[in-house]
């Protein structure tokens, strides 16, 4: 059975790691180009490629699907497409090359949270049950018709983001190494979805994470946790900004940790008391 991966972050290596763990590792692999990260800008790979060359797995990293491009993705007689946070978006000249359609794994029970963040929005709007869904990729966002969907209710509410996200794609993967034979036998059949109950996310900005300090305990609580790693949460001491890592509620909101402008990780009792000693 031959299959291409489309991916790129952390992410998406999960999902690959859950098809090898059956068996299941693609022809080739097309991810992002190289890019400067970092302080120094050093030239980096994606996790994927980085993940690729590890299983000795062919990579190519189009910065534009010209037709030479098409051509090697077209001699590679792939069955189906496997697509994964890549990215960017497939031309259609791409997208015809898979005889069976494009497969995708999306965290969200959809037609709900459709677009580029549902983990940290079903977190921000306080849902409780999440789950994972895999779809096949038509011409619209996350509208394409499902082939298995999975619910899930976490232990503990709300979740970090970060978390919540490794688990939902470690589940979609397994998922998907599942459904992929099936899918390709005609065991597996897909379903359309329910587009009048369909609902959108954003894609977060910098700008979301600013804590009213003021505001509501819990909603700054989901806030907290929804935007673990980006964009993060914080709030200004006068000029100063402070990123928040952890907080908890006990009958109001309690900060734990801290990260304040140009300083080290540290508890908001510490930076409580060490900016009234500078007052």
């Amino acid at each position: 059975m031959k299959f291409i991966f489309f991916g790129t972050p952390k992410l998406s290596v999960i999902v690959l790691e859950e098809l090898k763990a059956q068996d299941l590792l693609p022809s080739l692999v097309i991810t992002a180009p190289d890019k400067p990260s970092g302080r120094g800008m050093k030239i980096k790979s994606s996790p994927v490629k980085l993940w690729a060359i590890e299983n000795d797995i062919p990579t190519i990293e189009p910065e534009k699907y010209s037709s030479e491009v098409v051509t090697e993705i077209r001699n590679v007689g792939a069955e189906v497409f496997v697509l994964v946070a890549y990215g960017k978006i497939l031309p259609q000249s791409v997208i015809d090359l898979s005889p069976n359609g494009i497969l995708n794994v999306h965290p969200s029970l959809l037609p709900k949270l459709r677009g580029p963040s549902p983990v940290r929005s079903a977190i921000l709007e306080d849902h409780k049950e999440t789950g994972v869904s895999i779809m096949l990729i038509d011409e619209k966002m996350d509208h394409g018709p499902i082939l298995i969907q999975e619910k899930y209710t976490p232990e503990a509410w709300p979740p970090n983001a970060r978390e919540l996200d490794e688990f939902l794609f470690a589940r979609g993967g397994s998922m998907l190494a599942d459904a992929i034979p099936k899918y390709l036998s005609g065991d597996l059949v897909s379903v359309e979805q329910d587009h009048s109950k369909a609902t959108y996310c954003k894609l977060f900005e910098k700008e979301d994470g600013l804590i009213d300090l003021n505001d509501y305990a819990y909603l700054n609580l989901l806030k907290i946790h929804a935007y673990q790693g980006w964009p993060g949460t914080y709030f200004f001491v006068g000029d100063v900004r402070v990123n928040i890592i952890s907080a908890h509620i006990d009958e109001k909101l309690i900060i734990d940790e801290v990260i304040p402008e140009g300083k080290g990780k540290m508890s908001y009792k510490d930076f409580i008391s060490k900016n009234e000693e500078r007052s």
